[in-house]
């Protein structure tokens, strides 16, 4: 599948400090150490509507990640998926009465428009569900045949007691996994399962949805073990950061880790397991299901600058659930034409102080907080008591753009 194209990124004197991040898995404020190249997966769209602002600030989050591991020198290898076909796409489709292939490719095409805009730095490896069906067939044939899985009528479940250490990503009890495993797609009560946690790996085909035809039977596979195929034939066991947005944690992440570690006899799947917090409006999570959507490309085509909405949605630390409110977008504005107006001038502060503190800012689990408000200080000097150094605001722009990818 065709990724969007990728913008540079300047690069910056000196070398940024090592990142570190939140693992989920531990519970813990964690140091990332990466190889020569680092080895990042965020989970993708499924591709039934259009990209909202918790999308945005997931995947914000993430491109903050690999630009602060290539300040501090290693290379990138970013890969994402596409759920293309799924449920919620099916559903979707059926109910405007759209071929299901037209709409996804129609929410991917505007998804690349968005995150082209924003100034998303886009993966090397961008992979659809379709595109690997053959190879999500075979990894279900080898999990059958290790005895990790079994058949319930045409369709194939995950053991969950195939993976002695399942649980150990979310951390979550009995009682939380099961609530939000029928809460986020997960069908506990399906007759014939082993464990109410099993998940889905292969559904047997049904009168009227897309099938493939592999020696599994006719059919299609399950959300989870996409996941986990492409990250590992793509990066391999035990790559630096799995990450997502936090309504991942469980049954996704949690399973997707399972099956990859049920397929290898190794563990863990990743390094780190992170989540960005959920971007909320009137008090409850933005998301499709409740139709409570401000979107990207909404904003965009009325006028928005898309360096203003980034720069709104990186005033808010990536772990928090946060409100969408009336105020974000003009405060975001209004500091964006500050910072615009300051690296304009002839000459200003020296900026070297400031490139170390906003490298100091985001290596400290991409602390962007501090990092706008280290920026709004020169800003605020130079626009006042002004300075004579002539390099400054070059190196402003560029730090800013490297570090926080707004274009100023």
């Amino acid at each position: 599948m065709r990724s969007w194209p990728t913008c540079d990124v300047p690069r910056l004197p000196g070398r940024g400090p090592a990142l570190a991040l939140f693992d989920t898995a531990q519970g813990e404020v964690r140091v990332t150490d990466p190889g020569p190249t680092a080895g990042l997966y965020v989970c993708g769209i499924t591709p039934y509507d259009a990209t909202h602002l918790g999308h945005a600030a997931t995947y914000l989050a993430f491109d903050l990640v690999q630009r602060v591991w290539r300040d501090g020198g290693h290379a990138v290898r970013y890969v994402q998926n596409v759920t293309d076909v799924d449920d919620p796409l099916l559903e979707r489709a059926a109910h405007t009465g759209e071929n299901w292939m037209s709409l996804a490719e129609r929410e991917i095409e505007l998804f690349r428009a968005d995150m082209t805009a924003l100034r998303v730095l886009a993966p090397e490896d961008y992979i659809g569900a379709v595109e690997s069906v053959p190879e999500l067939a075979e990894a279900i044939t080898a999990l059958l045949a290790a005895g990790a899985a079994y058949p319930v009528g045409e369709d194939i479940y995950f053991d969950v007691t195939s993976s002695p250490q399942f649980g150990y990503e979310s951390g979550y009890d009995r009682d939380t996994m099961l609530s939000l495993f029928a809460e986020r797609g997960g069908d506990p009560e399906h007759a014939g399962k082993r464990d109410p946690l099993d998940s889905l790996l292969w559904r047997g085909n049904r009168p009227g949805e897309p099938f493939w035809d592999t020696a599994l039977g006719k059919g299609r596979p399950g959300w989870h073990i996409e996941c986990s195929v492409i990250a590992l034939n793509q990066l391999g066991m035990g790559f630096d950061v799995q990450g997502g947005g936090s309504d991942l944690i469980f049954p996704h992440h949690e399973h997707s880790a399972a099956h990859a570690e049920a397929l290898t006899g190794t563990a863990p799947f990743a390094k780190h397991y992170v989540h960005a917090g959920m971007i909320g409006l009137d008090g409850e999570k933005m998301s499709k299901s409740r139709g409570n959507l401000v979107l990207v490309s909404k904003l965009r085509m009325g006028g928005v600058d898309p360096m203003a909405l980034r720069l709104a949605l990186l005033d808010g630390h990536y772990r928090a659930d946060r409100e969408w409110t009336g105020g974000r977008l003009p405060s975001a504005e209004a500091r964006l034409r500050r910072w615009r107006s300051a690296v304009d001038l002839r000459s200003g502060p020296p900026a070297e102080e400031l490139l170390a503190q906003v490298r100091a800012a985001l290596a400290d689990d991409l602390d962007t907080v501090r990092a706008l408000a280290a920026i709004d200080r020169w800003v605020e000097l130079a626009a006042g008591a002004g300075g004579h150094d002539t390099a400054a605001p070059v190196l402003v722009r560029q730090l800013v753009d490297a570090l926080l990818g707004i274009d100023l």
